[in-house]
C-alpha cells in the first residue's frame, strides 16, 4: 500500500505530465473592480477555452477554491512582503499549512514561485533574502508531505546586461551573485527558471515585424549563423546563453508572462488591436508548434501570456489595462484561437466551404428603440471603465452636445463596438444595443477633408472653423471630400494623427 508521501509524490508527478501537454497558459489579474467571480472564471477557463493552466499572483483562498477539481495547473505567488519571512522556518510552515494543506491536491497547484521581479527591483531586504525563502518554503513543502510542488520566482529581463545577439546573452555584472546559487537549487529540485519575456517592451518601429512574428528580414547571430524570424525565441535563447555562460544550461525555462496590450493612450504607438491580434495569435501558434527555440530545439516553452482579463486599476499609462484577452463580461477583446467555440468552428469548415464573412458595408452599434435611460447610463459607464476613451462626451468635449444619456451612449457604444473589432456580439449590450447601417453620428469634430496634391489635407473643425494641415503628399487631383464623423472614421483619423503628430500642424 503506498505511503502518504508517495501518493503525493505521485499525484504531482502526474499533475506535471498532464500540465505538459499543453504549453500556454494565462495570467489571472485581478487588479480590477468590475471582474466576475473567481467561480465564474474558473468555469469559464475550464469550459470555454484551451487554456490548461494559470498563473495568479497571490495566493487568494477564493481563487484556490475555485479552481479545485477542476484538472487546470495552477501557479501561485508569495507576495513579495512575505518573502523576508518566508525565509525561517516556522514561517514558512505557517504559510504551506494555510496557503496549500487545505486545496492540495484537488486544487492542482504545480508551483510556488516567491516574489515577482525581486532583483530587478533593487530592494536589497527583499534580494538578500529571496533565495533563503525559496530554499525554506521548499523545505516546508517537502516537511508537509508536498515534494512535488515546485518553487522558483519571475525575472524581468532586467536581469541581463546583454541580449542581442541571442548568443551573447549574459547576466548583468553582480547579478549572478544571487542567481548562479538560485540556478544550482532550481537544478536540484528540477525546477524552472522562469522569466518575463516582453517583445512589447523592446518595440521600435523598425523591428516592429520582428516583435509581433510578422514577416521580416530577421536578426543574424553570427557567432552561431542563425537567423531569428522573431524577437520571443530571440531574448529566450538569450536568457539561455546567459544560465549557460555560469554552468546551467541545462534548467528548463519557463516564461511567466507575455502578451501586448491592445490599446494605448497618446504617446504609445505600439498598443494597438491589430498589434495584439498579431503577438498573441502567433504566439500561441509557435508555442504550440513544439519546434522550441534555435538554442533549445523541439522543446515547448511553458508559456504564460498577459493577461486574462483587461483589469481597470492597473496603474501606469493605459496600455497597462489593456493586455487582457477577455473583458469581464468574459466577451473576447479580439479573436486568436483561444475559445474552444473558434476551433470547432475552424475544423467544422473544412470541407463544407467557409462561412460567408459580412461584407465591407460599414455598420454601427446604437442603443435600440425604447431602451431605457437606465440601461443606457449603464452601458457608458461599463464601456467607459473598460478602457474606451470617453472624453469626447465629457463636459467640454466636441461630443458634449447635445447632453442627454441617448446621444452619449450612440457615441460611447459604437466606440465599444468599433474597438472590438466590430463583433456581432460585441454591440449586445444586454439585449439593448442594435447594429445599423445608417450613421446615427451627430458629433461634427471632422467637417471637411481638403485635399490637394501640392498643400497636402486640410482638416477643418466645424465648431471652431480653425483649420489644420496635414503635410501629406496626395497624388489625386485637388477634391474636397464630405466625413461624416462617426466614431470608426474619427478613431482611424486619430489614431494616424497620433502615429504621426509631426504632420500636424495649426494653420490660421
Amino acid at each position: 500500500m503506498a505511503t502518504h508521501h508517495q501518493l503525493h509524490l505521485l499525484i504531482a508527478t502526474l499533475l506535471h505530465l498532464l500540465a505538459a501537454a499543453s504549453a500556454i497558459g494565462i495570467n489571472y489579474g485581478t487588479l480590477g473592480d468590475n471582474l466576475p467571480p473567481p467561480a465564474q472564471v474558473a468555469n469559464f477557463i475550464k469550459t470555454q477555452t484551451i487554456i490548461n493552466r494559470v498563473k495568479i499572483f497571490d495566493t487568494n483562498p477564493d481563487i484556490l477554491r475555485a479552481f479545485a477539481d477542476t484538472g487546470i495547473a495552477l501557479t501561485i505567488t508569495a507576495v513579495n512582503g512575505d518573502i523576508p519571512a518566508l525565509a525561517q522556518l516556522a514561517f514558512a510552515r505557517q504559510w504551506v499549512a494555510i496557503n496549500i494543506a487545505p486545496f492540495y491536491p484537488r486544487t492542482q497547484i504545480i508551483r510556488v514561485l516567491v516574489g515577482n521581479e525581486i532583483i530587478h527591483s533593487g530592494d536589497k531586504r527583499l534580494i538578500v533574502n529571496l533565495l533563503p525563502a525559496i530554499r525554506t518554503l521548499h523545505n516546508a513543502l517537502v516537511l508537509a508531505g508536498f515534494r512535488g510542488i515546485q518553487v522558483s520566482t519571475a525575472h524581468s529581463l532586467g536581469i541581463l546586461e546583454v541580449s542581442e545577439p541571442p548568443s551573447l546573452g549574459r547576466f548583468r555584472f553582480g547579478y549572478t551573485r544571487v542567481l548562479v546559487p538560485m540556478l544550482k537549487f532550481l537544478r536540484d529540485t528540477r525546477s524552472p527558471f522562469v522569466v518575463n519575456p516582453y517583445p512589447y517592451f523592446g518595440y521600435s518601429p523598425r523591428k516592429a515585424n520582428y516583435a509581433l512574428f510578422k514577416p521580416n528580414r530577421g536578426v543574424y547571430d553570427r557567432f552561431t549563423r542563425i537567423t531569428y524570424t522573431n524577437m520571443f525565441d530571440g531574448l529566450l535563447d538569450a536568457v539561455h546563453s546567459a544560465m549557460k555562460a555560469v554552468g546551467y544550461g541545462d534548467v528548463s525555462i519557463v516564461a511567466g508572462e507575455t502578451g501586448w496590450p491592445s490599446l494605448g493612450g497618446p504617446g504609445e504607438p505600439a498598443p494597438t488591436l491589430a498589434n495584439a491580434i498579431s503577438y498573441n495569435g502567433k504566439l500561441l501558434k509557435h508555442v504550440g508548434s513544439r519546434r522550441g527555440t534555435p538554442l533549445m530545439p523541439n522543446r515547448r516553452v511553458e508559456t504564460y501570456i498577459f493577461a486574462l482579463f483587461n483589469e481597470n486599476q492597473k496603474p501606469g499609462p493605459i496600455a497597462e489595462r489593456n493586455f487582457g484577452l477577455f473583458w469581464p463580461d468574459f466577451t473576447p477583446v479580439y479573436k486568436i484561437g483561444i475559445l474552444r467555440s473558434e476551433r470547432q468552428q475552424r475544423g467544422g469548415r473544412r470541407g463544407h466551404g467557409r462561412k460567408p464573412r459580412p461584407g465591407p458595408g460599414k455598420q454601427w452599434c446604437v442603443p435600440k428603440q425604447g431602451a431605457s435611460d437606465q440601461a443606457m447610463q449603464a452601458n457608458i459607464d461599463y464601456v467607459c471603465s473598460n478602457g474606451v476613451d470617453c472624453r469626447p462626451i465629457q463636459a467640454g468635449g466636441p461630443c458634449f452636445e447635445p447632453n442627454n444619456v441617448g446621444t452619449h451612449a450612440s457615441y460611447i457604444m459604437n466606440s465599444y463596438y468599433q474597438t472590438k473589432g466590430r463583433q456581432p456580439d460585441s454591440c449586445d449590450f444586454s439585449g439593448t444595443g442594435v447594429l445599423t447601417s445608417v450613421d446615427p453620428s451627430e458629433c461634427p469634430i471632422i467637417g471637411l477633408f481638403s485635399f490637394s496634391p501640392s498643400n497636402g489635407m486640410w482638416l477643418k473643425n466645424r465648431r471652431s472653423d480653425q483649420q489644420y494641415l496635414m503635410l501629406i503628399p496626395f497624388w489625386t487631383l485637388s477634391t474636397q471630400v464630405m466625413v461624416h464623423a462617426n466614431t470608426y472614421e474619427k478613431s482611424e483619423l486619430q489614431r494616424w494623427q497620433r502615429d504621426h503628430p509631426e504632420t500636424l500642424s495649426p494653420s490660421r
